[in-house]
């Protein structure tokens, strides 16, 4: 592969493509990198160091344009037609911080702790739903019914409607990818799931505002700072946290637990050391790196690594690649669930940095714990399927077998 070939835009890169090849080379020759796509194009930032100096500089890189690399003409246009700045992750500070916190307090170690027996029970439900069969689809009969009924208890959603929830959430980030696609259109797609998260959260948002109770959506429509979010806003934040609430911890769920199996030396030595779990969920956090990358626009010009990034340009840092930067973590591409520091960029950095990452720890931990357990000899039945999407590091599908318990 040389420079010139690569192209982090290209969706197919991520399902049959090795991006990890095309970022070790950006890290050593090219650490700042313009990648031109059909008329647009974005500057990739490779390097951990390099990355984590972009996330603590809000001043100049802004989150306002949209956190995605959605490449068009229009960046700014689309930003305001889509609601995004009306969401806390699409806001600079100081208004950002403001807005965090309505549920800051929410998602502290302290403030989720009482939540693990509950989320422990949900994860030993879904598996007495399958251990009986000897095989199943991971990432659809286990990693994804976890996170989906956690948000949804914490959000007040029904238990009946946890299934609608799950398919909006994969046509949302699984537009680009024709498994989930109306009519073959992306562009189809992600509004058809918008209007229909829209039209479902703005009912059940109303009926909240009339009867609130202790739940997530009635703390966004919390005050801060002497002001309330507009009806709108509560509804775009409602969106945001259940797509984010699902999709990053599937994620991490599905490739961790892939992780283990293709690395049984890594998974007999978790299995039979529990008190590695702390270690080894960062490990899956960095190793699979859900959040592939996170967008900012520059707000001035200015220079790094002798590139001239321009004012309105948009600069992309590869959460996936930092967290593979030889200069941060040693032999990096090897698996270890005992590595100690791993101070690894899988929920981002600085004033946007994730605020679900506690959620997502508990959820991993116990997931993976009860996998380990109950279903001791899983091995891969199939071939894994990954999402067309260079946003998260999807699997949609991966067949597995065990013994029936």
């Amino acid at each position: 592969m040389e420079l010139e070939q690569i192209d982090l835009a290209s969706l197919d890169l991520y399902v049959d493509g090795d991006p990890h090849a095309a970022w070790k080379l950006l890290r050593a020759r090219a650490p700042v990198h313009w990648n031109q796509h059909r008329n647009s194009g974005f500057w990739s930032i490779s390097r951990y160091h390099d990355a984590l100096a972009v996330y603590r500089n809000p001043q100049d890189f802004s989150s306002e344009n949209g956190i995605v690399a959605i490449l068009t003409d229009k960046q700014d246009e689309l930003a305001r037609s889509l609601g995004f700045r009306q969401m806390l992750i699409f806001n600079d500070p100081p208004r950002h911080t403001r807005m965090r916190q309505l549920v800051n307090r929410r998602f502290t170690p302290r403030a989720l702790a009482p939540l693990e027996g509950q989320i422990r029970k949900i994860a030993v439900e879904i598996l007495d739903a399958i251990a009986h069969q000897g095989e199943c689809d991971f990432v659809l009969e286990v990693a994804s019914r976890l996170p989906t009924a956690v948000i949804c208890e914490m959000m007040g959603i029904p238990k009946d409607d946890r299934e609608l929830m799950f398919s909006l959430a994969n046509m949302s980030i699984g537009s680009q990818d024709p498994e989930y696609q109306i009519e073959g259109s992306g562009r189809k797609t992600g509004q058809r799931a918008q209007k229909e998260y829209f039209d479902y959260l703005g009912r059940l948002t109303q009926e909240r505002r009339a009867h609130a109770g202790n739940d997530l959506m009635s703390a966004i429509m919390g005050e801060f700072d002497g002001e309330r979010l507009s009806p709108s806003e509560v509804v775009f934040n409602t969106f945001l946290f259940v797509v984010a609430g699902q999709e990053t911890t599937r994620n991490a769920i599905s490739g961790g637990m892939l992780a283990l199996l293709r690395n049984p030396r890594e998974r007999q030595r978790l299995a039979a050391d529990p008190s590695l779990m702390p270690t080894a969920v960062e490990e899956i956090l960095r190793y699979v790196s859900p959040v592939t990358h996170i967008m900012r626009t520059a707000k001035r010009d200015l220079e790094m690594h002798g590139q001239k990034i321009r004012a309105g340009d948009r600069v992309v840092i590869w959460n996936a690649s930092a967290n593979r930067d030889e200069r941060a973590f040693p032999d990096p591409d090897r698996f270890d669930v005992a590595r100690t520091p791993n101070d690894h960029l899988a929920f981002g950095h600085g004033e946007h940095f994730c605020l679900g990452a506690n959620l997502a720890r508990l959820e991993v931990k116990v997931m993976i714990d009860e996998v380990l357990k109950r279903l001791p000899d899983m091995e891969l039945a199939g071939p894994v399927s990954r999402l067309r999407s260079h946003f998260v590091a999807g699997i949609k599908h991966m067949p597995v077998r065990f013994t029936p318990a």
